[in-house]
C-alpha cells in the first residue's frame, strides 16, 4: 500500500553527474598549455513526474552530462574554469526547454610549468599544490549567472611579526597573551564577481598573491599582525582595491598552533626553536565583505 502525500510538498529537486575529469591539452606548436579538472553539474527541472510517478521521460541521464562536460571542452576549449562552468550552464539551459536552474562546481587541479634559470619547459609540469582554484555557477532559465571562485587549502607560515594581546578574560581563561608566536593557517577563500567578463585567471592570481603578500608583508622585514581577524579583513580590503570584477569576498584562516615545546625537565633552554605543531583545536577566523552600495543620484 502506497503511503499517502497529502501534506508533503517539495522543498527543492535536483539531480546530475559529479566528479567528471577532464585534462584539456592547448598545443601551439611545440609549447602546450594543460588545464585538469573535475565538475560536478546539477539540473533542474520543471517537472517533477519522475519523482511523483516513476515517468522518467524529462530526465536527461547524467552519463549523458558526463559527456556533454566532456564535448564542451573539445567544441569550446578550456579558457578557465569559470568560462567552461558558465558554457555548461548555458548548453543545457538553452538546449532543454524543461531545465529551470543549472549548478556547476569546478576544482582545477595545481599543475605548474617546469622552470629552469628562468627559461619555461615547452610541455612538462610539476604538480605543485600551493593553493587549489575553484569555481561555481549557478544559472536560472532567462537569469543572469551567478558567479563565485575561490581558492582553498593555501597553507602559510611565518615565524614572527604576529601577536595576541589586549584579548577579554574572565575566570575560565588559561590563555596568556603573547607579543611573538608562530602565525600559520590554511586560508580558504571565495568571491562573487560582478560580471561574467571577469579577467578570471588574472584576478584569482591578484587575490592569492594579495593575501599572501597582507599575511608576510615586505619580504625584508615582514608586517606585524595583531590578530588574525586583522590580517585576514585587510587582505579582503585590498583585494576590492585592486580587482573592480568581486563584488563580495569571504576568507576563512583557521589558526593552526605551534607551541613551544617544554625542555626544562632535560636540562635544556628552549628559546622557541623546537615547536609542536597541533592538529586540533584550532581557532576558526571568519569574515566576509562586500562593496557598499553606490548613492543613487
Amino acid at each position: 500500500m502506497a503511503a499517502s502525500t497529502q501534506g508533503v510538498e517539495f522543498v527543492r529537486t535536483g539531480y546530475g553527474k559529479n566528479l567528471v575529469k577532464v585534462l584539456y591539452i592547448k598545443r601551439e606548436g611545440t609549447y602546450h598549455y594543460i588545464t585538469e579538472l573535475k565538475a560536478n553539474v546539477e539540473l533542474t527541472l520543471m517537472s517533477r513526474k519522475d519523482y511523483l510517478n516513476g515517468d522518467n521521460s524529462d530526465i536527461i541521464p547524467t552519463d549523458t552530462i558526463k559527456n556533454t562536460v566532456h564535448a564542451l571542452a573539445k567544441l569550446k576549449g578550456v579558457k578557465t574554469i569559470e568560462q567552461l562552468a558558465l558554457d555548461i550552464c548555458e548548453h543545457f539551459l538553452t538546449s532543454f526547454k524543461h531545465v529551470s536552474n543549472a549548478a556547476v562546481y569546478i576544482e582545477e587541479a595545481p599543475w605548474k610549468r617546469l622552470e629552469k634559470n628562468g627559461v619555461e619547459h615547452a610541455h612538462a609540469f610539476i604538480f605543485s599544490p600551493e593553493a587549489w582554484h575553484f569555481c561555481e555557477v549557478k544559472q536560472a532559465l532567462n537569469g543572469n549567472p551567478v558567479i563565485h571562485a575561490g581558492l582553498k587549502d593555501m597553507k602559510v607560515l611565518k615565524t614572527t611579526q604576529s601577536g595576541f594581546e589586549g584579548f577579554l578574560k574572565d575566570r575560565f581563561t588559561t590563555l596568556p597573551e603573547v607579543k611573538d608566536r608562530c602565525f600559520c593557517t590554511s586560508v580558504y577563500s571565495r568571491w562573487l564577481y560582478n560580471t561574467r567578463d571577469a579577467p578570471f585567471a588574472e584576478a584569482w592570481k591578484t587575490v592569492k598573491d594579495t593575501i599572501i603578500e597582507k599575511f608576510a608583508g615586505p619580504y625584508d622585514r615582514g608586517e606585524y599582525s595583531p590578530s588574525v581577524q586583522k590580517t585576514l579583513y585587510d587582505s579582503q580590503v585590498l583585494v576590492l582595491n585592486r580587482v573592480p570584477e568581486i563584488e563580495e569576498i569571504e576568507i576563512v584562516m583557521p589558526n593552526q598552533h605551534y607551541f613551544t615545546i617544554d625542555m626544562t625537565k632535560m636540562g635544556l633552554t628552549n628559546k622557541d626553536e623546537v615547536l609542536l605543531p597541533l592538529d586540533n583545536p584550532s581557532g576558526n577566523i571568519t569574515g566576509t565583505v562586500k562593496r557598499t552600495p553606490r548613492a543613487k543620484l
